[in-house]
């Protein structure tokens, strides 16, 4: 059950990260009417709130058995009911539900547009604040207890701009490399200089709020005990990944992002395209191996609880 949970939980936190952060790069990384023109968010949002529906629903069932102690207790509706409804967790998880239903039906009925990439934005964001209270950051308790949730909540929405642009920029690298044209190669240039600012501030509150999130999860007597605990080892190898992902983006925005403006301009982009690729499908890579270690992360106790 609890190799499930883990699983379902990776599968909602990515969804929500993309349902989040992919259409807000369409917002800050593309401009005019090139927010509407690629053919590739509109089903890739689809699925992502798809994918983030039926998640919910599986997180939902698996909380309910595991509150009861019964895998039978997944299938009783009164059961389902009390804890949807009465359990910060089950409300939780029915908002994280309707705000994917939602986003759902935007991406049938709604054409692509700016608007309809706020309106999504708006509800990945929701859907993925609503880890935090599922997660240590809602277990805290005493005087610092909102500091913590107000941390883990913009750690959450600052690791989705991360895995949503990285998503998006995969795809637009993917597309650009088959049939690379003057118009998606400036595109592509464009959206990864969009995404270059918003990237440092991403960066610094990430570390941040995963500072303070360690204070309470760790402190500072748990430090010598990290790696001693099944928890702190997956921080450890967390923290691996994340200064990995560190220097592959700083490679492509020192270094495969000038080579691409350069190729620009002798009209031959195709190196510089498939390098940059690279890059990203292994930052990419990357993020979705911490996602993985945060999913299992959340139902392991804190080295702060040994």
């Amino acid at each position: 059950m609890d190799a499930a949970v883990a699983v379902v939980r990776f599968l909602q936190f990515a969804a929500a990260s993309v349902l989040f952060g992919a259409p807000l790069f369409l917002l800050y990384g593309l401009k005019g009417p090139d927010r509407a023109a690629p053919a590739w968010p509109r089903p890739l949002l689809a699925i992502a709130s798809l994918g983030l529906t039926l998640g919910a629903v599986a997180a939902l069932l698996a909380q309910t058995a595991m509150t009861v102690g019964d895998p039978a207790a997944a299938m009783d509706s009164e059961m389902l009911g009390t804890v949807m409804l009465e359990t910060p967790f089950g409300l939780a998880i029915a908002a994280r539900g309707l705000a994917a239903a939602a986003a759902l039906a935007l991406c049938l009925l709604w054409r692509p547009s700016p608007g309809l990439w706020l309106a999504l934005t708006g509800l990945g964001g929701a859907a993925l604040a609503s880890f935090a209270w599922t997660g240590h950051g809602a277990a805290t308790e005493g005087p610092g207890a909102p500091l913590h949730l107000a941390a883990d909540i913009l750690h959450l929405l600052a690791a989705g701009v991360w895995i949503g642009a990285l998503t998006a920029l995969a795809l637009m690298l993917r597309a650009a490399s088959r049939a690379p044209s003057p118009a998606s190669v400036r595109t592509l240039h464009a959206a990864l200089a969009g995404f270059s600012g918003i990237g440092s501030a991403v960066v610094a509150t990430l570390v941040l709020t995963g500072l303070v999130n360690s204070w309470f999860l760790v402190g500072f007597e748990g430090v010598g005990r990290m790696a001693t605990s099944p928890y702190g080892l997956l921080l450890l190898a967390k923290l691996g990944l994340f200064a990995a992902m560190l220097a592959l983006a700083a490679a492509n925005r020192f270094a495969h992002t000038p080579r691409l403006a350069a190729a620009m301009a002798d009209e031959a982009p195709g190196a510089a395209l498939r390098a940059l690729r690279r890059s990203v499908l292994l930052e990419t890579a990357l993020a979705a191996a911490v996602v993985a270690l945060v999913a299992v992360l959340g139902s392991l106790a804190p080295v702060s609880a040994g």
